[in-house]
């Protein structure tokens, strides 16, 4: 069983505000499988550190427009 990642993107709504661009047309920019574009998407696969900066590059965002990961308070 696959354990979920803590990592949340907004791939689905950058997909829509640039020209409602498809799953599988991602995933032919990226040069992966759709499947993987779905679970990059549903928080079932991280991608590597390289397809994450791939996947801002697409989209002309930050990396972080795109990937968030939770903030942990630090005690003193």
């Amino acid at each position: 069983m696959v354990k979920p990642t803590l990592v949340t993107n907004d791939i689905r709504s950058l997909r829509f505000r640039h020209g409602e661009m498809t799953q599988a047309e991602l995933a032919e920019r990226l040069g992966v499988t759709r499947q993987t574009v779905i679970a990059i998407e549903q928080g079932r696969y991280s991608p590597s550190l390289e397809m994450a900066f791939q996947i801002a590059r697409v989209f002309g965002v930050p990396l972080d427009d795109v990937f968030q990961y939770p903030h942990e308070e630090v005690s003193a």
